[in-house]
């Protein structure tokens, strides 16, 4: 029996300067995604990812379409040179726009403008408020949660078991930092340039949903699991819905990826770094994942295939 395979695909945070030039160097399907992006958004975005410096790839309307394109670049040189189907799609948040597209439910002109305007209005909604975030490690997600409903802030990501991310204006943040620490938890703020997935950006979400809803969207080929549901979702408006919920709203990843890892024999991450990988093994150690970020990846994600 072939192996059932899901398609994982990395948000925002996971760039890096230099990402895709490898595979746009030996994949010809990398290539010409990479000039479609150009050409699709007027810019060239491809040089930012292959040249540009860190700071380069650090505001959102720059880094969210960017990794987008070097996530579809590297589904694109898997396609290339396999031949699967997957049975689940699911991306931690930005990765949302990339794995509706590989489930046949986006084009991806549409998926790259959402997300080039996501990235505008999310930077738009962090210079009109002074917020951060900090991950969390250990502790009970009640606890957690408990704490910020207290201190006026939000949960942003439920990532995996032990790492909770939260989100809110700095004032609230730092007491929530503060109260959690003296619980005994390991706090870490992170450098961010606002409060993502938190009430902070409201404006960004009400300003999104019309675009959304001018897109089409239509019905996934595969199983397709939300951040803001937390669930399997079929239905276009629905998916509408909940990809606006999600900019202002918890990610639910580790639901995502529970549902996945029950659907799936092997999970292929897509994009730049490993992260979802790391939080694949967080909840099941010995679970079968690879991450097609790079040549030398996307080699290791055909043995994986191959075992």
């Amino acid at each position: 029996m072939s192996k059932r395979i899901g398609y994982m695909f990395a948000g925002q945070g996971a760039q890096t300067p230099g990402m895709g030039l490898d595979l746009y160097e030996h994949a010809a399907a990398a290539r010409a995604v990479f000039a479609q992006a150009d050409a699709i958004l007027d810019r060239t975005l491809s040089d930012t990812c292959f040249h540009g410096a860190a700071e380069d790839l650090t505001a959102c309307a720059t880094c969210q379409p960017a990794i987008t394109a070097m996530s579809l670049a590297c589904l694109a040189a898997w396609n290339e040179y396999t031949t699967v189907t997957p049975v689940i799609c699911g991306g931690l948040s930005l990765g949302e726009y990339a794995a509706l597209y590989a489930a046949g439910a986006l084009s991806m002109p549409d998926a790259l403008r959402l997300v080039a305007e996501r990235g505008r209005l999310m930077d738009q909604a962090c210079r009109q408020s002074e917020g951060g975030m900090a991950a969390i490690i250990g502790g009970d997600p009640a606890q957690i949660q408990d704490v910020c409903e207290a201190c006026g802030i939000d949960v942003a990501n439920y990532n995996c078991p032990g790492q909770i991310v939260i989100s809110g204006a700095k004032d609230g943040l730092r007491q929530a930092m503060q109260t959690l620490t003296e619980a005994g938890l390991r706090v870490v703020e992170l450098q961010v340039a606002g409060a993502y997935h938190s009430r902070l950006m409201q404006p960004a979400a009400d300003a999104f949903l019309p675009l959304l809803q001018a897109s089409e969207i239509t019905t996934p080929t595969c199983m397709v699991v939300q951040n803001a549901s937390g669930k399997r979702e079929t239905e276009p408006d629905d998916i509408r819905r909940n990809l606006a919920r999600q900019v202002a709203g918890s990610v639910r990843w580790e639901d995502c990826a529970r549902i996945m890892l029950a659907e799936c024999d092997a999970l292929i991450e897509f994009g730049p770094g490993s992260v979802l990988s790391g939080f694949i093994r967080r909840i099941d150690k010995q679970f079968p994942c690879a991450a097609v970020n790079s040549v030398e990846g996307l080699e290791k994600a055909r043995r994986l295939l191959a075992d």
